[in-house]
């Protein structure tokens, strides 16, 4: 571990949140939660304001509903994140050649192999001006911890959120530490947690006091003589620029159990069509598919075929996997199925000789199953956040019109231009015409069938043509273009009978906390 601030932590305040109230000036400054929008649908990112109420990441979005009702409740468009990200990552790689991405939204830099001098002062200039940098490509806000390894980095810009930057200079290390959760440190997760706290260590000033040798006791060799050097302030983990992917997969989890055979053999011609689209994406190819399925009593099993050759042949994997889903019995009900591909490999010309023969014998059956699965429509909403976007993406693609428009997709229709999807249910959608540069927007309702209205592409979070971003999320937004909107439409609730059967056409306000922490170092 250096001493001198040499690491950098880079964590978006609220991403998926914040990049969707850049994105809709009628939400600014209000609670946001972005997720899967099914009855066992998951938290991907609330925000600020619905933060105040008690959402999280990763909470049940059931709870969230109870917790925060007047929210916005959005699916994810990750389309317009991962072009965000990619904006932010090519600033972090003008700083240094190490960037090691964790997220779409996070990642280290190692300063030192940029040139930068080992010095607070230095090290405090890089990241002042990072967050401006940020600010000034994609309108967002980021918060930068600053320290000597990666874990203290990491806690750094946890205590700089929102919008702040903090550095842990050498030498306080410990006394930071101290009096934190054991949970703070990498590598202690519930389990961990748990046996630690049955010896009644709660902190890390008590996993420290613990000793070495008790921590391996408890935890085992590797564990425990990690968790005390972990305790002591001590990250020997480099800066990694590049991991490599082991696999690359898709899955779904339904809102009600599948029994019927045939819409299990749909879903996984599917998912083995949306898998080979991730694997094309990153340039792949792989030789193993594998199976996932959860039953209705959540045992999960898997199940794998090695092929001759590695492929990014959808219909070689779609064939594959159906010839493992044969050999399961799914007649008790599933909960989740999910396809992947690993023994990844970089695609080469060879590839192709290896698939030719299994994707001869495959195509036939595979038009039969995607052209069944295309009339059989879509399943109900899945648990992981990213399917859900993922579905918006792909009606979004096709000519006709999606068969549900999801909250937060961007439309654009022929006489008002480009809005996005408040809510949709009895044969209507409401759709808040607005752009990311302009004032909030007039709310209108129409037929779902309304030839007028189209899937759209996701606008730029700034104007094309470098006019001003988005307002700061922390101020208000006026009602309307024209200053006379309804307050219903203010904030952000459609018609009464265009809202869906969850009522989540809405945005609702509420006490909130924006960005705007000053910048902060650690003493």
């Amino acid at each position: 571990m250096r001493g001198a601030p040499t690491i950098l932590h880079l964590d978006m305040d609220a991403f998926y949140a914040s990049a969707e109230q850049a994105a809709k000036p009628s939400l600014r400054g209000k609670p946001v939660i972005v997720g899967g929008l099914g009855p066992r649908g998951v938290v991907a990112t609330a925000s600020y304001e619905a933060r105040v109420f008690g959402v999280h990441s990763a909470m049940a979005m059931a709870q969230a509903r109870r917790l925060c009702p007047n929210a916005a409740f959005l699916i994810p468009r990750f389309a317009l994140y991962r072009k965000v990200s990619d904006s932010v990552m090519r600033l972090l790689h003008t700083l240094s050649p190490l960037v090691e991405p964790l997220s779409l939204d996070e990642a280290f830099v190692d300063l030192e192999a940029g040139g930068t001098e080992a010095t607070v002062e230095a090290a405090r200039a890089v990241g002042e001006r990072l967050r401006t940098d940020i600010r000034a490509v994609t309108g967002l806000t980021g918060s930068v911890g600053l320290a000597g390894s990666k874990m203290l980095a990491k806690i750094g810009s946890e205590q700089a959120k929102p919008d702040g930057l903090v550095i842990i200079e050498p030498g306080t290390e410990r006394d930071l530490l101290g009096p934190m959760s054991v949970r703070t440190l990498p590598g202690v997760g519930p389990a961990t947690a748990e046996t630690l706290r049955r010896a009644g260590i709660h902190t890390v000033a008590e996993t420290r006091e613990a000793g070495e040798a008790e921590l391996v006791r408890l935890l085992g060799r590797a564990h425990g003589t990690s968790l005390f050097l972990m305790a002591e302030g001590r990250d020997e983990r480099p800066v990694v620029a590049e991991r490599d992917a082991k696999s690359i997969s898709a899955e779904d989890t339904f809102d009600v159990d599948v029994t019927d055979r045939t819409r299990v053999q749909l879903e996984i011609a599917r998912l083995a069509d949306r898998c080979v689209r991730r694997l094309r994406e990153a340039g792949r190819s792989g030789r193993t598919v594998v199976i996932k399925v959860r039953r209705y009593d959540f045992s999960t099993l898997t199940r794998s075929e090695t092929l001759r050759g590695p492929t990014d042949d959808p219909g070689v994997v779609r064939e594959a996997a159906a010839r493992l889903i044969d050999s399961v019995d799914t007649t008790a009900g599933v909960r989740l199925l999910g396809v992947g591909v690993s023994g990844l490999a970089d695609y080469t010309q060879e590839d192709l000789f290896a698939q030719a023969a299994q994707a001869a014998q495959a195509a036939q059956a595979a038009q039969a199953a995607h052209e069944a699965l295309e009339g059989a429509g879509h399943p109900p909403g899945p648990e992981r956040p990213e399917a859900v976007g993922e579905r918006a993406e792909e009606a979004s693609e096709g000519a006709g019109k999606p068969r549900h428009w999801l909250p937060g997709t961007d439309v654009r229709h022929t006489e008002y231009g480009a809005g996005w999807v408040q809510g949709s249910g009895v044969g209507r959608v409401t759709v808040r015409f607005e752009e990311p540069w302009s004032r909030p927007g007039r709310v209108r309702t129409f037929a779902v069938d309304d030839p007028a209205l189209e899937p759209s592409e996701p606008l730029p979070l700034l104007r094309p043509d470098a006019g001003p971003g988005p307002a700061p999320q922390g101020e208000a937004a006026d009602p309307s273009p024209d200053g006379t909107a309804d307050p219903a439409e203010s904030m952000g609730q459609g018609p009464r009978e265009a809202e869906g059967p969850d009522g989540s056409a809405g945005a609702g306000g509420g006490p909130g906390q924006g960005p705007g922490q000053p910048v902060t170092s650690r003493p």
